[in-house]
């Protein structure tokens, strides 16, 4: 049955959202579109009862955009689309981590989301229609998922906020935020802004909302049409018995570990030691009592032996202790008070080949930081459905297995790499310079050396620290700290610069970035239904302190950029030249630019508007570099002094010399040398490099050809040399 839904978002934006027409073999199918830009998504999760030994959701959610969409033709030497772009990952996690939390408590499933964008306009994005299509999709299956979730853009325009903007409406916008929820609740927050307020983000967090409980209302009544039951579903939970031993067992230890602070590492031996001491009485407990004949009589009496089950249940008890200590006591696992920040350290400038480097530590969460600047022709190519342009900020982030004490493999970037990565750069990226001020490529890397607690945010601090100390002239200093929440009921906590137990044991990640006037990204993921906006307004605000306070701290060890960039790093020099004189610079081929590259050391780019800019290590090639450019293009004058290269030799009349690219001159014999001299062979040769001066320039009246007369002799009686021979080519 064919189904169709529009919602109305104002200013033009409708939303259509079908069911029916395709991927009928599907869990569940959506198409959704907004103008001319159409997703689908569908749904397939598993029938086969997941092992009891399994304690995840295998949850998928992929994202791809068809090249065939826009009718482009995938770039490259491949003409066939193949492993995701960043883009796509992006859009990919932003749709998973809505998803994620709504899905039921012990549903593990194994369950495939594939979103494919089959139409663009390339002006709309179609990664927060395909979240729209994702939950619609679900919402029409048999997948068990009563709460639908939906994602829109949010933009604004002189303090217009617009839903959905498209990319010359996000061009003017001041911010850009992608905002999932539910009709009752936010769950998941990203995007960049241009140091906006608090108070302007938590509007446009509302503004957003509202479009949000439209859709998803949408959302109900499409499911209600097709009127698909839902599978049936029993979690699979801990027999009662099972809870009362294992809280007996472990309950006071884990409670008494929670309130001594400890080092990362010793918290989570002495954890460990505690896990193994439980599952091993639990067992030994059990065993005693529970025979063969009971468990064939009732199965589920089998889990009070599963050590799966019972590391679950220790899991909850080791949760209920640390969230009473914090919500009862207002004590935190290191003894800190709830916005307190760790202590900071930052050393600068101790990679010394590197063209900026920053080593932040803040607690048990370090970043080494390296600058790298470059010319345009380092700049990263970007080709998507909205987008084809270089890239010329970088920020990679690296989160290696040493950096929490373990081992893993070695592969590819992962998708929490690409996320933090991008979040950071994000951050930094809304104070670097314009192109005129600072024409570098610039790539940050951040690797993670140690980890417990936001290393995204470090990486934000550290990448700034890097620059200013590779002499970048960021607009202000940007500084992020990470957020947590525990809430149980009306009442809660919200805790600055959260610990990794904090955050896997707490209600709320939210990483907020800024400078002293306002933010710049953020990033926030909910595993909670129903938190307010009050909470929300005093997270902010508690943000805001902690992120001041972090920049106090960077302020006293680099308050402004370093006067210079980096020792070694390529000196930039732009100088302007005539657009009909590009020509002349580049040479047949690119000859002429060529040799002036191998002759300087110097490389050169040139925009189509003249604008020419030489990279060179060295200050001398630079100026030699300069210096051609400007005799290139400059128009022979009678009495200017130039460098040539000997042509061609006529003995008894003189040397054709080219003095400028395409212009031989004639030195007579006579204006060679003082001396008289017999043969011109005596003295030069083709290939010599040669100082002459312009004498004269007149008109063949013969043939209306310019000619050229040039001298050597006159740059001796003024006290210039030429090259000696031993000096020539």
């Amino acid at each position: 049955m064919f189904i169709k839904k529009e919602i109305d978002l104002g200013l033009g934006k409708k939303i259509t959202i079908e069911t029916g027409k395709m991927a009928k073999q599907a869990d569940g199918a959506t198409v959704v579109s907004l103008h001319d830009t159409m997703v689908i998504a569908t749904v397939v999760s598993s029938k086969t009862p997941p092992s009891p030994n399994q304690d995840f959701f295998p949850l998928q959610v992929e994202y791809r955009e068809k090249y065939s969409a826009a009718g482009k033709f995938p770039g490259g030497f491949f003409k066939r689309e193949g492993r995701p772009s960043e883009k796509e990952i992006l859009s990919a996690r932003l749709i998973d981590r809505a998803l994620r939390p709504l899905f039921p408590d012990g549903y593990l499933q194994e369950t495939q989301v594939i979103i494919s964008v089959i139409s663009s306009d390339t002006v709309n994005d179609a990664d927060v229609l395909g979240g729209i299509a994702a939950s619609a999709a679900i919402m029409v299956s048999d997948v068990p998922f009563a709460n639908p979730m939906s994602e829109v853009r949010v933009g604004r325009i002189n303090g217009q906020f617009i839903i959905n903007p498209d990319t010359h409406e996000l061009a003017e916008s001041d911010l850009d935020i992608c905002i999932g929820g539910t009709e009752d609740t936010i769950c998941m927050l990203e995007g960049e802004m241009k140091e906006i307020s608090e108070a302007d983000m938590l509007e446009a967090i509302k503004h957003g909302h509202d479009a949000i409980k439209k859709i998803c209302r949408v959302q109900k009544e499409l499911a209600a049409e097709v009127g698909k039951a839902k599978r049936s579903f029993t979690p699979l939970l801990p027999p009662a018995e099972l809870v009362a031993v294992v809280d007996g067992l472990c309950a006071a230890q884990l409670k008494e570990l929670a309130y001594t602070p400890l080092a990362k590492e010793e918290r989570a031996d002495s954890t460990k030691a505690i896990y193994k001491d439980t599952i091993k009485k639990t067992v030994a407990h059990f065993s005693a009592i529970i025979s063969a004949d009971d468990i064939a009589a009732d199965p589920t009496k089998a889990l009070c032996l599963n050590e799966h089950m019972i590391d679950d249940c220790i899991h909850s008890v080791e949760k209920k202790m640390m969230r009473h200590m914090i919500l009862d006591d207002k004590k935190r696992l290191d003894g800190r008070k709830l916005d307190e920040v760790r202590p900071i350290s930052i050393e600068l400038g101790l990679i010394p080949r590197a063209h900026g480097s920053a080593l932040f530590t803040r607690g048990e969460t370090q970043a080494l930081v390296t600058l790298t600047l470059g010319t345009k022709k380092d700049a990263q190519s970007v080709d998507t459905l909205t987008d084809d342009r270089d890239k010329r900020f970088m920020l990679h982030y690296n989160f290696p297995p040493f950096s929490v004490g373990e081992t893993g493999r070695l592969g590819g970037t992962g998708r929490r790499e690409i996320g933090h990565g991008n979040l950071a750069e994000r951050s930094i990226r809304m104070v670097m310079p314009p192109e005129q001020e600072f024409p570098y490529t610039v790539r940050i890397v951040s690797d993670i050396l140690e980890s417990n607690g936001s290393s995204s945010m470090a990486s934000v601090c550290g990448g700034t620290l890097a620059a200013l100390d590779g002499g970048i002239p960021l607009r202000r200093s940007v500084s992020g700290i990470a957020m947590g929440l525990i809430k149980e009921g009306a009442n809660y906590a919200v805790l600055s610069d959260i610990l990794g137990n904090e955050d896997h044991l707490g209600d709320m990640d939210f990483k907020v970035s800024g400078t002293r006037d306002g933010i710049t990204a953020c990033q926030m993921d909910i595993k909670i239904d129903g938190l307010d906006y009050h909470i929300l307004e005093t997270a902010l605000e508690q943000a805001r302190r902690g992120r001041l306070h972090i920049l106090d701290v960077m302020n006293e060890a680099l308050p402004e950029a370093r006067a210079d960039i980096g020792k070694y790093a390529p000196r930039l020099t732009t100088i302007q030249i005539p657009v009909d004189a590009i020509g002349m610079v580049i040479g047949k081929g690119g000859e002429t630019i060529r040799s002036i590259t191998e002759e300087t050391g110097a490389e050169i780019n040139i925009e189509d508007d003249g604008t020419v800019t030489i990279a060179c290590s060295s200050p001398e090639g630079t100026a030699a570099a300069v210096e051609t450019i400007k005799i290139l293009i400059s128009k022979p004058e009678v009495g200017t002094i130039y460098m040539g290269k000997v042509r061609d030799i006529r003995d008894e009349l003189g040397a054709f010399v080219e003095f400028l690219p395409k212009t031989d001159g004639l030195v007579h014999i006579s204006e060679i040398s003082r001396e008289r001299i017999a043969r011109v062979s005596d003295v030069l040769k083709p290939g010599d490099k040669v100082r002459v001066k312009l004498i004269e320039v007149r008109k063949d009246p013969r043939t209306g050809k310019t000619k050229f007369a040039l001298s050597m002799r006159a740059l001796l009686e003024e006290g210039a040399e030429n090259p000696a021979p031993s000096e020539r080519n």
